[in-house]
């Protein structure tokens, strides 16, 4: 079964990503100015170079925007990490295989009969899914045990019929994360969806 890519990528959160916080919380109190950036030039320089200084403010500043978005990542990465441990990690995916016969509504999932998420699709989203996308539904914390895992889906069956499936599973959580999938599918010998719950071992 071929990967499915995670919506980030994990990376190292320890003292590097600390110390990098603490470094510009520092700078920025003292109105140091990071390495790599000018100061501002003076009214006189200005004047005499207006295009060039311009030109260089605006790169400067986009240096900036880069380097907040690459740490809001890394802080955003940090918070999964702290939030969603990988021993006891446990995430739910959606994806949808051909999707003829079932037009997705909604999607309400359950753990041990409590409920997790419950979604409301757009018709952008349902085309995404249908040609090819993962949607990652469910991210929480489990401990190690047996739990059951249960979906109910609504949407538009064959004949734009209102058609309410569900689907369960019951699945060993152990050491480690634990992915899940919930398919939909077409059945073309029944001409009905169908719908199921992989395991990722």
């Amino acid at each position: 079964m071929p990967e499915v890519p995670l919506p980030f990528a994990r990376r190292p959160a320890g003292r590097c990503l600390i110390a990098k916080v603490a470094l510009l919380a520092a700078l920025a109190a003292l109105g140091a100015v990071p390495a790599g950036f000018a100061q501002t030039p003076a009214p006189a320089a200005a004047s005499a170079a207006p295009s060039a200084a311009g030109g260089g403010v605006d790169q400067q500043v986009q240096s900036l925007k880069s380097d907040v978005l690459d740490l809001n990542r890394d802080l955003f990465v940090l918070e999964q990490e702290l939030l969603y441990p990988a021993n006891t990690q446990v995430a739910v995916f959606v994806s949808i295989d051909a999707g003829t016969f079932f037009a997705l509504d909604s999607v309400q999932l359950k753990i041990d009969g409590k409920e997790v998420a419950n979604y409301l699709y757009t018709p952008r989203e349902v085309n995404a899914l249908v040609q090819g996308g993962v949607q990652r539904l469910f991210v929480g914390n489990l401990k190690v045990g047996k739990h059951e895992l249960v979906a109910f889906l609504t949407g538009k069956g064959p004949h734009d019929r209102d058609y309410t499936r569900g689907a369960s599973l019951q699945f060993q959580k152990d050491i480690g994360a634990k992915y899940l999938e919930l398919t939909i599918t077409d059945d073309q010998s029944k001409l009905q969806p169908q719908f199921r719950i992989k395991d990722w071992e």
